[in-house]
């Protein structure tokens, strides 16, 4: 079947280059009806590739123009139906599980239209933006509710051990933490201003990732390099922290103490840095805030 395969896409690349689609800019790489630039790297044991409506965990980079990677991350969402002509979810419906592959799209259409945010000074009018997405796995709606159900119902005991690990850290601390009904933990240490954040806000924060014994994981400020996002949007932050930063206003400092379903899980960081179900602690400051409505 894979080779069958591999046979199937060599026949879609001769197909498209003797249309002469292929780019001057990049001649390796074959071009979609949408503009958007690809060549498949590795390719997996499946032909059926990932649908709208059906559950992805993908592993994603951003480029710069000059292939400095300025995001990765590991993600599980629902994939949508594009948005428009040319858009990233295009790219994920290319690709079945196992494989993976390096498109070239509008960076200013990724920033303006999916991100709904400015376009970074980095970029020139006319660049475009190098993505690298390597597909995990696919699963169909009820084959993802059926899982997590499982996995929910297996972690039950593992939770409780874990809450005896985040009481036992609690009662530690001389400050009294407040919590949400998701379980997180929260004390503001420098009162904020203005309105609270909101869905679509572009906001610039300063955070810092520890673990209960005080090792840092992350920090924008170690790297002095604050960090911009859309507020509400996908492929942003982890769960914890989107809730988190949702209960802040703008000039805000609090330390949050995020239990392990609403961090990285079962699957740890990425990076490989946080382990699996592992509870972290963020300390985040918010910089700016500039609502959406202007």
């Amino acid at each position: 079947m894979k080779h069958l395969k591999i046979l199937a896409l060599l026949a879609v690349v001769v197909l498209v280059s003797s249309c002469g689609n292929n780019s001057k800019l990049y001649p390796s790489f074959s071009v979609t009806k949408s503009n958007i630039h690809y060549k498949l790297i590795t390719i997996g044991e499946t032909d059926q590739k990932a649908q709208p409506t059906d559950f992805v965990n993908v592993l994603v980079t951003y480029r710069t123009p000059n292939d400095s990677i300025f995001f990765q991350g590991a993600r599980t969402f629902q994939l949508t139906e594009p948005q428009f002509i040319g858009s990233i979810d295009e790219c994920f419906t290319m690709l079945a599980a196992g494989d993976s592959a390096t498109f070239y799209l509008s960076a200013d259409d990724f920033f303006t239209k999916t991100i709904e945010t400015t376009t970074p000074r980095f970029f020139k009018v006319g660049d475009l933006l190098r993505v690298d997405i390597k597909m995990l796995g696919i699963l169909t709606e009820k084959a993802y509710q059926r899982e997590k159900e499982t996995f929910l119902h297996w972690i039950e005991d593992f939770g409780e051990y874990e809450k005896v690990l985040l009481k036992q850290y609690i009662d530690e601390q001389t400050n009294d933490f407040e919590q949400t009904a998701s379980g997180i933990y929260y004390i503001p240490i420098k009162q904020g201003t203005g309105n609270k954040i909101q869905v679509g806000d572009t906001i610039t924060v300063h955070y810092e990732g520890r673990f209960f014994n005080g090792k840092y994981f992350d920090s924008t400020r170690k790297r002095d390099e604050a960090f911009q996002f859309v507020y509400g949007q996908k492929w942003q932050v982890i769960q914890g922290l989107e809730e988190a930063i949702g209960m802040m206003y703008p000039q805000e400092r609090s330390i949050f103490i995020i239990p392990s379903h609403m961090a990285f899980g079962q699957g740890g960081s990425s990076t490989g840095i946080v382990p699996a179900f592992t509870p972290v602690i963020f300390e985040v400051e918010v910089i700016e805030v500039k609502p959406k409505n202007k």
